[in-house]
């Protein structure tokens, strides 16, 4: 399913457990891992020694990816290494697009000293850019990452674009023999009890009941054996969050649009909640629509 992982890496405490994980992934999948170092062009990196101009980040990378690839070498995982120069986000996105690649891995939440480019608002950016799933990782040293993930939880709100998403994490899925759980929440946090009660209450719970079972028709339809379902009403993210936590959840796959298409209101909004706030590994999908392609 997964030929070519793309793993932005700079070398740091952190980023050496996203490569051991990446390792795992592309063991599973039998894939190449595209080691790729980015030297921050927005940086002032270039000084001049002797006459020549050197940009220092640039050697950095060099030393980085020949690090790693000695512990690739120990993993014994196929892997490429590559050091460009650009603005980060933008620059994986291009990379991963241009090379075709078929999945980006990145940290999320990681280390103190950890690049900037590889955690936070980039890691958000490019899973908001990117037309190629990303699975972004939360590091931390006292949380071990489980793989492979024996539960996967799939949020739907019903939408086309969540359910683009919700195809490809199914086949993985069924590529790992993982339980997926399906998700839906009829968001009613913004109104007051009384409409909560109504029939609008009700009809918003009915289309969450129907996202849910039209996801676990097609998550069969992919080869998934075990599947969970669960409709709950309030925020999102709240409940995505506690579902997480209560139910020994792996990893979660979603969409990065919803029903309001690039609006990006519900999915796009609390996908990337999700992934700056989940304990676990989480897919992001683009709808392909949304990217042209």
């Amino acid at each position: 399913m997964y030929e070519r992982i793309l793993l932005p890496y700079d070398g740091s405490e952190g980023a050496g457990e996203m490569l051991h994980h990446a390792s795992e992934v592309a063991h599973w999948f039998d894939a190449t891992i595209q080691l790729l170092y980015v030297a921050d062009t927005t940086r002032d990196s270039v000084t001049v020694v002797e006459g020549d101009t050197i940009d220092m980040l640039e050697q950095k990378g060099e030393t980085v990816v020949s690090d790693a690839a000695q512990t690739l070498n120990t993993l014994g995982v196929t892997y490429d290494t590559d050091v460009v120069q650009g603005n980060p986000a933008a620059t994986i996105v291009e990379y991963a697009k241009r090379y075709d690649q078929d999945l980006i891995m990145m940290p999320t939440h990681a280390r103190e000293g950890l690049s900037r480019y590889l955690i936070g608002s980039v890691s958000e950016k490019v899973v908001r850019l990117s037309s190629i799933p990303v699975l972004t990782i939360r590091v931390q040293s006292d949380e071990p990452i489980i793989f492979p993930y024996e539960n996967i939880l799939v949020p739907t709100d019903g939408s086309t674009a969540a359910m683009h998403a919700a195809k490809h994490v199914f086949s993985a899925a069924a590529s790992l023999d993982a339980t997926v759980h399906v998700i839906s929440v009829a968001d009613t946090a913004g109104f007051s009890p009384h409409v909560r009660s109504t029939t609008s209450g009700r009809d918003t719970k009915q289309a969450a009941s129907d996202a849910v079972e039209t996801a676990i028709s097609e998550a069969e339809t992919r080869g998934v054996i075990d599947t969970v379902r669960h409709v709950t009403q309030g925020t999102p993210v709240r409940e995505i969050l506690d579902y997480i936590e209560s139910n020994n959840i792996h990893a979660v796959g979603m969409g990065t649009t919803g029903r309001r298409g690039t609006d990006r209101i519900l999915l796009g909004s609390v996908a990337e909640k999700v992934v700056r706030s989940a304990p676990v590994p989480v897919m992001t999908v683009a709808d392909s629509t949304e990217h042209g392609d």
